[in-house]
């Protein structure tokens, strides 16, 4: 950030007053411009044992397969943005389940929640963001085509817990990928 959205003058990087991180402050109005990680929500949707996976139309991971999923908005709950979300980029309805999986990515300032959904009617296809849309079963889910660490973990998991008939709440911190 190099200017002040409030007045529009150049900001400074220092520690505020009674904070111990740097922020973008401004230099004439002395607003302090807090810069805080993004909520990517979405949807595990079953429909007859299959889950419901949407092959990305954008960057990044274009042509990877992904659990329909997209940023929050503002003024609007994680579980109506993972619902949103799911008719936006797989045009289904789901009806909402319990939260799932939280995966924090510290080094891009995200957190990823996923909230477990039953597909109404089996009916999908692909929105604006997707290439196409389909259901997989366990034995046939593209492992090496998932666009995303956290939808892996998340998928995992959730065959782990249905084959053991119970299901938790998962939470977990990816690590970067280490550098070539």
């Amino acid at each position: 950030m190099r200017y002040c959205t409030q007045c529009g003058q150049a900001v400074q990087l220092r520690i505020p007053a009674g904070d111990s991180l740097y922020r973008s402050i401004c230099s004439a109005c002395g607003h302090i411009h807090y810069e805080n990680p993004k909520l990517i929500v979405g949807c595990l949707a079953e429909w007859e044992g299959r889950i419901l996976l949407c092959r990305r139309a954008i960057e990044p991971r274009l042509g990877f397969w992904t659990l329909p999923a997209g940023f929050m908005e503002n003024e609007e709950s994680s579980l109506a943005a993972a619902l949103r979300e799911t008719r936006e980029e797989a045009c289904a309805i789901v009806e909402a389940g319990t939260l799932f999986a939280l995966v924090d990515v510290p080094h891009i300032s995200q957190v990823h929640l996923f909230y477990r959904g039953a597909l109404q009617n089996g009916e999908h296809r692909a929105g604006c963001e997707s290439l196409e849309t389909r259901l997989y079963a366990e034995a046939d889910m593209p492992w090496d085509e998932l666009a995303f660490c956290s939808v892996r973990f998340c998928l995992e998991r959730y065959f782990a817990d249905r084959r053991r008939g119970e299901f938790a709440i998962h939470q977990h911190t990816l690590q970067p990928l280490p550098e070539d």
